[in-house]
């Protein structure tokens, strides 16, 4: 096992992988910095934990309508993926907001 410094929006983080897998994390690091840089930017996602969730769901929609083409995205168009992205953030949105206290 080695230990693999990465940075992900400005946050350092130490990893352990394996002997040779050090390219394929520094990568993999790299892809998740810009998909949660470019949720953070857009402005409309406050905190890191809901950008990541968000990053989190477009990796995994990203990785599923490749490993299984024939899976639950397969007949969906990429503007439709984002869509259903897009709804899922109102809802963990709406689920992370502090309730207010009516009475």
């Amino acid at each position: 096992m080695t230990h693999l410094d990465v940075t992900i929006m400005g946050q350092s983080y130490r990893m352990v992988c394996r002997e040779g897998e050090e390219r394929a994390l520094r990568e993999a690091a790299r892809y998740l910095d810009a998909k949660m840089s470019t949720i953070r930017d857009a402005g409309k996602v406050k905190g890191n934990d809901r950008i990541a969730v968000l990053a989190a769901l477009g990796v995994a929609a990203e990785f599923l309508s490749v490993k299984s083409p024939q899976g639950p995205l397969s007949d969906l168009s990429i503007l439709e993926v984002k869509q259903k992205i897009s709804a899922m953030n109102t809802q963990l949105d709406n689920a992370l907001t502090p309730q207010e206290n009516l009475f």
